[in-house]
């Protein structure tokens, strides 16, 4: 028996009333495994990027923002 069909046979003989504690702890770390996902797809991306070692004045990145409206 896998470890999913343990868990899917315990929560079987759970009554209904007693699992939102187990439904929040299922959704939060559904949460954070999408989120650790998102943070390695940002770091190979990041590792994989043409102009990874470009460097950038902080002008420039402040000149950026202003244009698009996110500073005054």
């Amino acid at each position: 028996m896998s470890n999913k069909e343990k868990v899917i046979s315990l929560i079987d003989n759970i009554p209904d009333e007693q699992l939102n504690f187990i439904v929040g702890y299922l959704q939060n770390l559904c949460d954070e495994i999408e989120d650790d996902m998102f943070c390695e797809k940002l770091y190979q991306d990041y590792l994989h990027s043409p102009d990874k070692d470009e460097f950038v004045p902080i002008e420039e990145v402040l000149k950026g923002l202003t244009q698009n409206g996110i500073q005054d």
